[in-house]
């Protein structure tokens, strides 16, 4: 009993050897993360097989509007995990309670918010994008289903943030993975048996979510040892919200710059057809596989770094950055690698039309080695958020997506222009963001050398302001 409770707790990741740590940090989460890809997966095969390829590509067109509509969740579970990493590894029980308690009042807000604004944008967006006539209603319906019954995914997301920043990435997983169960089984009663089409893929996805947030909250409950829940603290305070918000802001900025230009080259990737699209999809759900390695790192350096920090050890952040980055760009090699070799196969899975599954392949394989450079990136911009430095990341993401990626994509479609091909060729899309992670990965490691982000710490600069009130 003692072994399943030290593994289902959080985990103090100030000593010990830096790379074992990581990698039992890591591990989880690179599981609980493939668990997480298997929603859209599962979602998308299903629709797939029984429902034809334009049900598929009407699911994968909501994609870029989910990501940009959740972008509040994003940025408050990064400020929550950062905050809880930081106050954890400085074993400061009162602050890190005021945090949590905090966050579950503003995750409340922005579910609400996010409700308005959605019922309010979500057509008007797809009909903005050129959506095709053929898939657009299905798209509304699936996304109106997903957004109204959002508390789920926002729920869990900051709830397993902060699970994660305190350095258990293993409940995380187990919840992850009873909902993947849950979602996998809805799916197929709603679609396959009841008939309940697109509709009854967003259902089973809200309730799955739904389920794993409330077994993060009944874990966070448990966890008396280590901070307290009081109704005292389910509260707004000025200081902690501002803290999460300046924090977490940054990435939730950069998930509604990507999810914008996701949205902007949407447009071009619709012009090409229903074929096209769909094809967009499988790989964009292949792709997810194959940036795990590289998120789950990326996450691990943050709470590594946080709790480091946080405790001042930043001698093991620098070694723990290195060691990490190597960990995450062979692990992303040998998924890549796996990805290439059974590519026919997993893109198979999805369709029956052969046309479908070549242009997909071919689409996949220019994206092959920007895996290698994603996983430099999102490392060291992992290592950055840790030590509270989120704005450098976000810079970063603005140059290569906004400045790079969107006028590459559309310039490269521009000049390929021919008679057979009025709208250019098709790999303008997917060559346009080889470039801009190859482009990203450079920038991140020449930052993160200069050594700016050292400066940072939510720690340091909440004594330097107590410090200057007691002086005065």
């Amino acid at each position: 009993m003692n072994i399943v409770k030290k593994f289902l707790g959080p985990v103090d990741m100030t000593e010990g050897t830096p790379w074992k740590k990581i990698a039992t940090f890591a591990v989880p989460m690179l599981l609980g993360n493939i668990a997480q890809q298997l929603y859209n997966t599962v979602d998308s095969i299903i629709v797939g097989k029984y429902m034809g390829d334009n049900a598929l590509a009407a699911v994968g067109s909501a994609g870029p509007i989910v990501n940009l509509l959740i972008v509040l969740y994003v940025g408050i579970s990064m400020g929550a995990g950062i905050m809880a990493s930081q106050y954890f590894g400085a074993k400061n029980r009162e602050e890190l309670s005021k945090t949590i308690g905090n966050c579950v009042v503003l995750t409340a807000i922005a579910v609400l918010f996010i409700m308005i604004v959605a019922s309010l944008v979500t057509r008007p967006l797809l009909e903005l994008l050129n959506t095709p006539e053929a898939i657009i209603d299905g798209c509304h319906s699936y996304l109106m289903i997903l957004f109204l019954g959002s508390a789920g995914l926002a729920y869990y997301n900051i709830l397993s943030g902060l699970l994660r920043g305190l350095g258990d990435s293993i409940s995380a997983l187990l919840y992850l993975l009873v909902s993947t169960i849950i979602n996998i089984a809805l799916d197929i009663y709603f679609v396959a048996i009841l008939n309940m089409g697109i509709e009854g893929v967003a259902y089973a996805t809200v309730i799955a979510q739904t389920v794993s947030a409330l077994l993060c909250l009944r874990k966070l409950i448990r966890m008396k040892n280590y901070f307290d829940i009081k109704l005292s603290y389910l509260r707004l305070s000025k200081q902690h919200s501002f803290d999460i918000i300046r924090l977490g802001l940054p990435s939730g900025v950069t998930q509604a710059i990507l999810s914008t230009a996701m949205i902007i080259v949407q447009s071009l990737t619709n012009s090409y057809g229903e074929m096209f699209i769909a094809a967009n999809v499988i790989v964009m759900r292949v792709d997810g596989f194959a940036m795990l390695p590289n998120f789950s790192f990326g996450t691990a350096l943050t709470t590594y770094t946080g709790q480091n920090v946080g405790a001042k050890l930043y001698d093991r952040v620098e070694k723990g950055s290195k060691q990490g980055t190597i960990m995450a760009v062979s692990t992303s090699a040998v998924i890549t690698s796996i990805i290439l070799l059974f590519g026919r196969y997993l893109m198979g899975i999805f369709t029956d039309t052969p046309e479908l599954v070549d242009l997909s392949i071919r689409m996949m394989s220019i994206l092959a080695i920007g895996y290698l450079a994603m996983a430099v990136t999102q490392s060291l911009s992992g290592a950055m958020r840790g030590a509270g430095d989120t704005m450098t990341p976000m810079w970063i993401s603005i140059l290569t997506t906004v400045v790079i990626r969107v006028p590459l994509a559309y310039g490269l479609a521009y000049f390929t222009r021919t008679s057979e091909l009025p709208n250019g060729r098709q790999e303008s899309v997917f060559i346009s963001l080889l470039c801009s992670w190859l482009i990203g990965a450079i920038v991140t490691f020449l930052v993160y050398r200069k050594g700016k982000w050292k400066e940072k710490g939510i720690k340091d600069e909440r004594e330097s302001t107590l410090r200057a009130k007691f002086e005065r």
